[in-house]
């Protein structure tokens, strides 16, 4: 492979890298809005939400090794 495809793969994959981070950026704002319009209207409270998310974390991480670094 010459050394201007490498480049330009390099450069895509920043690209596709910085598209994912800005759609992680609304998502993470989508999911905090909605959960702040369900608390505001008294529909759900923060320790319900809490506890729901520790319990899907541990279910997620169950058996799961995180190496050292």
């Amino acid at each position: 492979m010459n050394r201007i495809h490498s480049h330009m793969q390099e450069v895509n994959m920043i690209a596709k890298l910085a598209d994912l981070k800005e759609e992680h950026y609304r998502n993470s704002l989508l999911i905090s809005a909605m959960m702040e319009l369900l608390i505001d209207k008294g529909l759900l409270h923060r320790q319900e939400i809490e506890a729901k998310m520790t319990e899907l974390d541990s279910l997620m991480t169950q058996g799961t090794i995180y190496p050292i670094s």
